[in-house]
């Protein structure tokens, strides 16, 4: 006995033949859609290419502005660094001398020398000995000229300690130097050489010699008390020509020197 199989109905469709040809329908509309757009693009290119002329693309123009901008700025700052000068590396120690010597110090020096040297130093001068001096400074007036005890006491009498410097009252020769007698005991004459003459008597000792030339002031002798004295002093006369004696107080006065008469 023959089972009954199912009976196909002719006239119903075969789904898996069916969708097989739905399926490549719809890829190859995807493909032709794709090609389109691709053939529509390059289109789109080649009119934009076209027209380029006119106005060229912003995206190119913006690319080539800003690569020459940054071609320009990397070229300028080689320049600078090339021409900027070297530092080095670390200072150089400065040496001792020039560490230690400070502006302050520097300029103090330098006004000092330019001081120095702007500045002379003053001359140190002897004062100048007057021509006539006095002949035994200091010492006390005993008798001045004039006269006394009947007779002219022909000078003045100067006192001191014995041995008492006594000096030429102005520059000369000596033209005696000894004791003169009449009672003058030691004495010196000094030739001035304009017409007078000086003489200093009772010395005790006598320091220079007939002929010697002597200056103002310059030690002839020392005091005593030689010849006719009552104690240790000088007996000065003034001549005017030899043994000539005149008064000495007026004489010495008027060429600077107070004998004290």
């Amino acid at each position: 006995m023959q089972e009954d199989s199912p009976v196909q109905n002719e006239n119903a469709p075969d789904t898996a033949q069916t969708e097989q040809p739905q399926r490549a329908g719809r890829r190859n509309r995807l493909i032709v859609l794709s090609a389109a757009a691709l053939v529509a693009l390059g289109l789109g290119g080649v009119a934009v290419a076209t027209t380029g002329t006119e106005r060229p693309a912003p995206a190119a123009v913006s690319l080539d502005a800003q690569s020459r901008a940054d071609a320009a700025s990397r070229a300028d700052r080689s320049a600078r660094e090339s021409s900027a000068p070297t530092v080095p590396s670390a200072s150089p120690t400065p040496s001792p001398s020039a560490a230690s010597a400070s502006p302050t110090a520097t300029k103090a020096a330098t006004a000092k020398a330019a001081t120095a040297k702007a500045t002379p130093k003053p001359k140190t001068t002897t004062k100048p000995t007057p021509a006539w001096v006095n002949p035994m400074p200091g010492a006390a007036v005993t008798s001045c000229y004039g006269q006394r005890w009947g007779t002219l006491h022909a000078g003045i009498d100067l006192a001191l300690p014995s041995g008492t410097p006594i000096r030429a009252a102005a520059a000369g020769t000596v033209t005696q130097a000894g004791d003169a007698s009449d009672g003058y005991g030691n004495s010196v004459f000094i030739d001035h050489g304009n017409g007078y003459l000086t003489h200093y008597a009772h010395q005790s000792r006598i320091a220079v010699t007939v002929g010697q030339k002597v200056k103002a002031g310059q030690v002839i002798g020392y005091e005593g008390a030689t010849g006719d004295a009552t104690g240790p002093h000088l007996h000065f006369e003034v001549h005017q020509g030899m043994w000539n004696q005149v008064d000495p107080a007026p004489f010495m006065r008027a060429r600077g020197v107070d004998l004290g008469c």
